[in-house]
Parts: C-alpha cells; sequence; structure tokens
C-alpha cells in the first residue's frame, strides 16, 4: 500500500507542478491552434510536436542540472524571451508591409518556431523543475516525466477547443495579423523582464 501510496502522490505531485508552471503555455497553445485554423499555418501536428520537443527539452536541462552539470544562472534564461519577442516582432512588420487582403496571422509557421516558444515560455519552469529532480529518485522522476508527456496531450487537447470557437477564429481571420504578432511580442517582454535578465545585463 504504502508502493502504491508513493506511486500516488508522486503522480498527484507532478500533476500540479505540471499544471501550476505551465498555466500560461495554454494561451500560447491557444494562439497556435487560432492560427493553424486561421491561417493553415502552423500545421496542428507541429503545434503537437514542437510542444512535446520543447517541455522535453526543458525536461532534459532540469535533470541536467538536477545531476549538478550546469553553472549557467537561472535569470540568464530569460534571453530566450527574445525568442518569441522576435517572432512577434516580425509577423508586425510583416503585417505593416503587408496589404489588407493578407490578414493571416501566421507567426511561429513551423516545428522549430513552435519549439522554440514553447522553450522560451517554459525556461523559467527549469528552476522548479531541478530540486525536484534533485530530490527523487530515478523512478520518481521517471513517473514525473510520464505525468508531463501525458500533461502536454492535455494541454494541447484543451488550447485546441479554446482555440476551436468559430467567432475567435473569425475575429482573428480579420485581425489576426496584428493580434498573433503583439500576443507574442507581450509574452517576450514579460519572459525577459520577469527573469531579471535586464539586471545582469546592466
Amino acid at each position: 500500500m504504502d508502493g502504491v501510496g508513493g506511486v500516488g502522490g508522486t503522480v498527484a505531485t507532478a500533476a500540479g507542478m505540471f499544471a501550476g508552471t505551465n498555466v500560461d503555455d495554454l494561451i500560447v497553445l491557444t494562439v497556435l491552434f487560432l492560427s493553424a485554423r486561421a491561417a493553415g499555418a502552423p500545421r496542428v501536428w507541429q503545434i503537437w510536436a514542437g510542444q512535446y520537443l520543447g517541455v522535453g527539452a526543458l525536461v532534459v536541462v532540469s535533470v541536467v542540472a538536477a545531476l549538478g552539470l550546469t553553472v549557467v544562472p537561472d535569470a540568464w534564461a530569460g534571453l530566450l524571451g527574445l525568442v518569441p519577442f522576435a517572432l512577434g516582432v516580425r509577423g508586425l512588420v510583416r503585417a505593416i508591409r503587408g496589404s489588407g487582403d493578407d490578414p493571416s496571422p501566421v507567426v511561429a509557421g513551423g516545428l522549430l518556431p513552435v519549439m522554440g516558444v514553447t522553450v522560451a515560455n517554459g525556461a523559467d519552469n527549469i528552476s522548479v523543475y531541478t530540486p525536484v529532480f534533485r530530490a527523487v529518485g530515478a523512478g520518481a522522476t521517471a513517473a514525473t516525466i510520464a505525468v508531463f508527456a501525458a500533461g502536454v496531450a492535455v494541454w494541447c487537447v484543451a488550447g485546441s477547443l479554446l482555440g476551436s470557437h468559430t467567432k475567435v477564429i473569425a475575429v482573428v481571420e480579420r485581425h489576426g495579423r496584428w493580434i498573433v504578432p503583439v500576443v507574442f511580442v507581450a509574452i517576450g517582454t514579460f519572459i525577459v523582464t520577469e527573469s531579471g535578465v535586464v539586471g545582469l545585463l546592466l
């Protein structure tokens, strides 16, 4: 029974940790799925694959950090916020230069951009995951990673559902070339400012 209780506790803790650290990721996923439905890019499979690759990269870095094999200050991870910021700025530039007949809201139009945004948006999660992986054993770590994998699927389904409302899609089709880039710029700015990396640079 202790073993079952231990596994149940690990699963519950991992589920809570994933949900608590990835609430903001739902916003990103919703925007990506809206973009996919309104403009055809990124493709749905690219969103799913990019999300799994991005979260997987964060987990790998966290495990490596838990083993004491990294000396990069957590705050420097905030520089990754420049990824969604740059994608957003590029989208705004395209919107300004484009014509009114091209309302394309595409900002992250492929697998690698989706992965990059996922990593950037979740970079601060490393500081949460690392001490957990350092404290638990190999079995609990494996169980936590399995829960995270299931969590990514739940998040993708939730983002897809949130981005499936016809009225919202219609708005994105009309104004998405402005809305989506602005959201990405805001996300990037938040990541950079909240990480404290600006203070390190100054």
